[in-house]
């Protein structure tokens, strides 16, 4: 269905480490604080990739549903899906003081049934579906950047506010056009870490941005150690676009959102000429009976 990210999907949380997880869901709550009249339930993490998004909500208490195009990186997100069931059912037999490994372990169970599993669908996230509304989406690390082709945007969003319930609200981010022009450009990175083996992976990233197009192509060639010493390596190449803040508000207004504001940093500073990354709040204008926004019947 994607994919942008065959190559580099076992070692994208490697090469993201210094991203803060845990400090970016405390801004996505805030959000849910500052423009919810009430705590959100059921929340869509779109374009979740390997669900280092989605698994700090859900160990906060919310009902979590991933979307992802790639295959390659839902597969690493259900992997740490399986990880966190059995980290929590352990810390359920730690705390009722149960062996793990025993047959009596139904108190266990329950407790665990307390802290449901995100469930993850590979979907389009310019058309998908889903089994009926969610309280809120967010979508982020510049995902919405993906949608290159005319329309896709437009697309993508209609498809969110047709999943949110009334009132609901969307949480995204986009590379701004600062970050366009002068981090990406057409400069060059190496980047480096070790696998969990310790073995060495590199990937050379070298970006080419088209200020017409405003599209930005990102050839990405990957070097992975094997046992023996040896380099195996993976190509891919990665496309965003550049939106400006005239079409995305356009586009949320044609969507049936109201833009709720655009922040610089998650202490919803005002975003500058030279902010990198614009952090996006709207709400949708739909009516409806939902307990969440009863304002809005």
């Amino acid at each position: 269905m994607y994919d942008g990210y065959r190559a580099i999907a076992s070692a994208y949380d490697r090469f993201n480490a210094d991203v803060d997880y845990e400090r970016w869901s405390d801004f996505i709550e805030a959000c849910f604080g500052k423009f919810l009249p009430a705590r959100p339930e059921i929340v869509l993490d779109l374009a979740c990739g390997t669900g280092r998004m989605t698994f700090p909500l859900a160990d906060r208490g919310y009902d979590m549903i991933g979307i992802d195009g790639s295959a390659e990186m839902l597969s690493e997100a259900s992997d740490k899906n399986n990880d966190r069931t059995d980290r929590l059912f352990e810390e359920a037999c730690e705390k009722l003081g149960l062996d793990p490994d025993g047959f009596d372990t139904d108190a266990a169970m329950e407790e665990l049934a307390k802290h449901p599993a995100p469930l993850f669908l590979q979907q389009d996230m310019r058309d998908f579906e889903l089994y009926g509304t969610v309280d809120a989406t967010v979508c982020c690390l510049d995902s919405l950047n993906y949608l290159c082709g005319d329309g896709d945007l437009l697309a993508c969003l209609r498809c969110i506010h047709l999943y949110l319930a009334p009132g609901g609200l969307l949480v995204f981010d986009v590379n701004s056009p600062y970050k366009f022009a002068h981090t990406y450009g057409n400069n060059a990175y190496i980047l480096e870490d070790e696998d969990g083996d310790g073995r060495a992976v590199f990937c050379g990233w070298q970006n080419e941005y088209d200020p017409e197009s405003r599209l930005c192509r990102f050839y990405l060639s990957l070097f992975a150690e094997g046992e023996d010493g040896t380099y195996t390596r993976s190509d891919e190449e990665q496309t965003e676009r550049c939106f400006d803040e005239a079409e995305l508000t356009a586009a949320l207004d044609e969507a049936g959102f109201d833009l709720c504001g655009m922040y610089a940093d998650f202490d919803f500073s005002p975003v500058t000429e030279t902010t990198e990354r614009w952090y996006v709040v709207a709400r949708t204008r739909k009516r409806g009976d939902w307990y969440l926004c009863a304002d809005v019947r």
